[in-house]
């Protein structure tokens, strides 16, 4: 079973991307993503 999750941006804060992850993992997604608004690749973890 998947759930929604939206990852944001630790730099400015921004939620660019929305993405899946299984619902029974207990830790939170910490992804290298880029970031259109700092333009650069940033840490983007995962919000609830």
């Amino acid at each position: 079973m998947r759930t929604k999750v939206i990852i944001v941006c630790e730099e400015c804060q921004s939620r660019n991307y929305h993405l899946t992850r299984n619902k029974f993992s207990e830790e939170r997604l910490a992804l290298r993503k880029y970031c259109p608004k700092c333009r650069k690749v940033t840490l983007h973890k995962e919000t609830r």
